[in-house]
């Protein structure tokens, strides 16, 4: 059995998905990752967020999200939903630093969607920011990159950000293999998510990182199943 005492940096231990591959594996794996979401709920805490920042700011102009490493943007459609739900005015912008992010993600979504999809470093997103998101993002990045987009997001966001990642635990690092297997998921999601979660964190990682990074006032929180989140609520 694998130790989780500590996290192991991605450079340590590679996933599948980081990896050049072709973009039909990288699109199934997509799909498959998104119905993880689904099954496990990992929309909850991002959505919760951004109910209690609206309750706490109630916004006069359109809020512009940016989410971070959006992947297949499913994240970011169900943050069009919510916003379409609550008659809230938006500009949704996804951006991930794998192209073929983009070209499925815009295949995922409905064409009458007005969300961008960006293919492209975040810190060089010059454009006024009201809310960074990310979600499965950070445990693909070291340390030292994780601190600098902590930072990033402080001096960028006008209203605040929200890190949606995993808990660094046994037991869905242990069941997550079987349960891959069983609902036949891409061979890229059944290698990677045993890896992720050996890559995730604990609170004490956390914490060690926004001191790092000079972030005061951020929240950790735990959400079931096996998600830390962190927040900052300006």
């Amino acid at each position: 059995m694998a130790d989780l005492t500590h996290r192991v940096e991605p450079q340590d231990l590679a996933e599948w998905m980081d990896e050049p591959c072709s973009y039909e594996d990288f699109r199934q794996c997509l799909l498959d990752l998104g119905q993880v979401n689904r099954l496990t709920f990992a929309y909850r805490p991002t959505l919760d967020f951004l109910n209690r920042l609206v309750a706490h700011n109630q916004p006069s102009q359109p809020l512009r999200i940016v989410d971070v490493g959006s992947g297949g943007g499913d994240m970011l459609r169900r943050v069009e939903q919510w916003a379409h739900l609550h008659h809230l005015a938006v500009t949704l912008i996804g951006i991930d630093l794998n192209p073929h992010a983009a070209r499925a993600a815009r295949e995922f979504t409905p064409a009458d969607s007005t969300i961008e999809w960006i293919t492209g470093d975040a810190f060089s997103h010059a454009q006024p920011i009201d809310i960074v998101l990310s979600s499965l993002f950070t445990h693909h990045l070291a340390e030292p990159e994780i601190v600098r987009f902590l930072a990033w997001s402080e001096s960028v966001t006008r209203l605040g950000w929200f890190i949606n990642d995993l808990a660094r635990e046994q037991t869905p690092y242990r069941l997550f293999g079987p349960w891959a297997s069983i609902m036949r998921w891409h061979r890229f999601v059944h290698h990677d998510g045993p890896v992720s979660f050996r890559r995730a964190f604990r609170e004490p990682d956390w914490q060690r990182m926004l001191e790092a990074a000079s972030v005061k006032d951020a929240v950790l929180t735990r959400w079931t199943p096996a998600r830390l989140c962190v927040e900052r609520l300006k």
